[in-house]
């Protein structure tokens, strides 16, 4: 298949990426949102492996089946941490803080500065 012809979009984005303070603003704004649709996706899933209904789960959380359905399905979602959090804990799941991936390698790179941190916070 043939790759579709830019749009005047596509040539106005192509033009505002090579300004580096656009660029880096998207880039942020891009990993946020697919952040949040990762996060929002996981808990469909666990939803569904769960053979809960939608309605089933606004009951569980104690709130409104439309929250539920807007929180799962809307394209431009942004819960808060709130709802987020009483979702997961009424399909069973909790948060975990884990390090990205830049930071994993950035502690492996620096072995013996983690450790004597860890040390000191250890006291």
């Amino acid at each position: 298949m043939p790759p579709r012809p830019k749009t005047a979009f596509d040539r106005y984005f192509d033009a505002q990426m090579k300004d580096p303070a656009f660029a880096r603003e998207y880039r942020a704004a891009r990993a946020e949102i697919d952040a949040i649709d990762k996060l929002v996706r996981a808990l469909d899933a666990a939803r569904v492996i769960a053979g809960l209904s939608k309605a089933d789960l606004a009951r569980k959380v104690g709130s409104q089946p439309e929250m539920v359905r807007r929180l799962l399905t809307a394209t431009r979602g942004n819960p808060t941490m709130g709802t987020v959090l009483k979702v997961a804990s009424a399909l069973g799941y909790h948060l975990e803080l884990v390090p990205n991936r830049a930071a994993r390698a950035a502690r492996r790179s620096a072995p013996g500065r983690h450790a004597a941190r860890v040390a000191r916070a250890r006291g």
